[in-house]
């Protein structure tokens, strides 16, 4: 880890866009920084910040193993990951929520009459611990793309999935069944940088909180 600079993963995709709005927000350097870009790396020496371009589920890793100081990610991958990061500040921006979705015939069943289903999802610990919490015995079969096709194709009952604005599982006949939990991105800090770097990342923190509401909302 380079005690010079504060190094920070950026992830691509939907994010990127309103994380460096609210970084140039804060007067943190972003000129340049763009997903269509070759570069990995976004080197700002004078300003001695350094930024790195990651998949989004790829950037907990590079946090918690000190690569990164800081990162920004939705909290649904840190929840399923379960890294052993610092969960800073809720960035307010990338909205989207966890639910529990089934084919159009299960409307109105409750969450009791999940019990014994299967399950189909990208998310395993998320829905493990949300089946487990409410002590319901479910199937978990983990698929890595098009969950919605799994009740279609009778290879389980319901799904558990991300949705913002619920199009894909209507275009698929499906309905949500029961909440889990909403995300957001967060910022999340290497836990040996925060001692390190206390008086760099600091400043940053405190000028963050102040700017979030305003540009979150935007």
């Amino acid at each position: 880890m380079n005690q010079d600079y504060l190094t920070v993963a950026l992830c691509k995709g939907s994010l990127l866009k309103s994380t460096c709005r609210l970084f140039d927000a804060v007067d943190l350097p972003v000129d340049g920084i763009i997903e269509e870009s070759r570069s990995m790396v976004f080197s700002f020496p004078e300003r001695k910040i350094k930024y790195i371009m990651c998949r989004p589920t790829d950037v907990p890793t590079y946090v918690e193993q000190g690569a990164a100081d800081l990162g920004v990610v939705g909290k649904d991958v840190i929840v399923e990951q379960r890294k052993d990061v610092f969960e800073m500040i809720d960035l307010g921006f990338g909205y989207c929520r966890f639910v529990v979705a089934g084919p159009e015939r299960l409307a109105g069943i409750g969450t009791k009459d999940l019990n014994y289903k299967r399950v189909a999802t990208k998310f395993p610990v998320v829905a493990e611990s949300f089946f487990r919490d409410l002590g319901l015995q479910a199937e978990i079969i983990k698929l890595h793309g098009n969950v919605e096709l799994a009740p279609i194709m009778g290879l389980a009952d319901v799904i558990v999935d991300l949705v913002s604005t619920g199009k894909t599982l209507k275009e698929n006949h499906l309905l949500e069944l029961a909440p889990i939990m909403d995300s957001t991105a967060r910022l999340i800090c290497n836990m040996v940088s925060y001692r390190t770097k206390y008086d760099m990342i600091q400043p940053l923190l405190e000028k963050l909180n102040e700017k979030v509401p305003a540009v979150a909302g935007k």
